[in-house]
């Protein structure tokens, strides 16, 4: 499999959270998106919007740096929503329960590279940029072809 790369500018906290949504509307249970950058480059406002989109009840949405993990129901199914960045080896994911959840939820995993060799293979990787005080770059690069067809809301 080739890998593919796409790249937007988000030129504010909205045009991220209207990214996120439109995102979010094509997902299923089994599509796992890796989101990297640095602290503050918008990886949890990112997941946030995108969860809060597809709740069917409005709930609050906490970033999980302390938990760990966040499990929601929503209208496409499970979503778990990980931060990693407190890990320091991928048995601790393990005993988290994620690698299972890959299978079945849609899974956002903050800070992926602790993952190591537990990363799905056919996951989406969003890297986050602070290019500006509220602008951002967003990087998207697969391999899996099903990305092709869903990121095809965000080029428009």
């Amino acid at each position: 499999m080739s890998s593919q790369t796409l790249t937007l500018s988000l030129l504010s906290p909205e045009q991220t959270t209207q990214t996120a949504r439109d995102l979010g509307a094509v997902l299923k249970g089994g599509d796992t998106i890796l989101l990297t950058g640095d602290v503050g480059a918008g990886k949890t406002h990112f997941a946030r919007s995108l969860i809060q989109s597809l709740l069917t009840t409005p709930e609050d949405v906490p970033s999980p740096t302390f938990t760990l993990v966040q499990t929601y129901e929503t209208r496409l199914g499970q979503i778990w929503h990980a931060d990693l960045y407190r890990l320091s080896s991928s048995i601790e994911v393990e005993e988290l329960g994620l690698t299972d959840a890959f299978d079945t939820a849609i899974c956002l995993v903050e800070w992926p590279d602790r993952l190591g060799t537990l990363r799905p293979d056919d996951a989406l990787d969003l890297t986050f940029e602070t290019t500006g005080d509220d602008t951002r770059r967003l990087t998207a690069k697969w391999s899996a072809e099903k990305w092709s067809e869903k990121l095809g809301v965000l080029r428009t």
